[in-house]
C-alpha cells in the first residue's frame, strides 16, 4: 500500500490527536496505542517509522503519566502490535482482536513473570484478576482504530474531492 505525502501529513495529523486522548481521563486500559500502532503499521510505507511513532508515543506521554518496571514488557507488545499492522490485509474486527489479545498476553506474562508467584496458582490469579482490563482494552482498541480508519478515510475522500 502506497502512501502519499497528503495521506502521510493525515496519518500524522491524526496520531497527535489519539496521543493527546492518552493524557485525558479514561477507563483503564481504554487508550489509542493499540489503535495507533495498528493504524501506522498498516498505512506507513516507512515500516521503522512505524514502529517508532507508537512508542514515541507512549515513551511521551510516560514522561507526564510515569515511568514503570514494566515498560520493556508494554512498549514490546506494542512494537509486535505494529508487526501485525505491517502484515494485516485490512484493519478488520479480527486483526484488532488479535492485537488486543496479543497485548493481553504479552503484557501479562510479563505482569506474572515479575509480580506473582512463578507457579500455576500465580499465572491463573494473574491472568484472572487481567480480564476486566482486558474487556477495556479491547473496547478502546476497536474504538480507537476505527476512529483513525475513519478519519483517514473521511479526510482524504475531502481532499481527493477537491483536488
Amino acid at each position: 500500500m502506497e502512501t502519499n505525502k497528503n495521506e502521510m501529513t493525515t496519518i500524522l495529523g491524526l496520531v497527535i490527536l489519539a496521543v493527546f486522548t492518552r493524557l485525558l481521563p479514561h477507563p483503564p486500559n481504554f487508550a489509542p496505542i493499540t489503535g495507533i500502532a495498528l493504524f501506522t503499521g498498516f498505512h506507513f510505507i516507512n515500516k521503522r517509522l512505524a514502529m517508532f511513532l507508537p512508542l514515541a508515543c507512549m515513551f511521551f506521554t510516560d514522561l507526564y503519566i510515569g515511568f514503570h518496571s514494566l515498560m520493556p514488557v508494554i512498549y514490546s507488545a506494542f512494537a509486535f502490535i505494529s508487526f501485525i499492522g505491517f502484515k494485516s490485509k485490512s484493519l478488520s474486527f479480527f486483526t484488532v482482536f488479535g492485537a488486543s489479545i496479543s497485548f493481553f498476553l504479552i503484557s501479562n506474562f510479563g505482569v506474572w513473570y515479575f509480580n506473582y508467584p512463578l507457579n500455576w496458582g500465580g499465572f491463573l490469579s494473574c491472568f484472572m484478576l487481567a480480564l476486566p482490563f482486558f474487556i477495556n482494552s479491547l473496547a478502546g482498541d476497536l474504538f480507537y482504530t476505527s476512529v483513525l480508519q475513519f478519519s483517514f478515510n473521511k479526510i482524504n475522500k475531502t481532499l481527493y474531492e477537491t483536488v
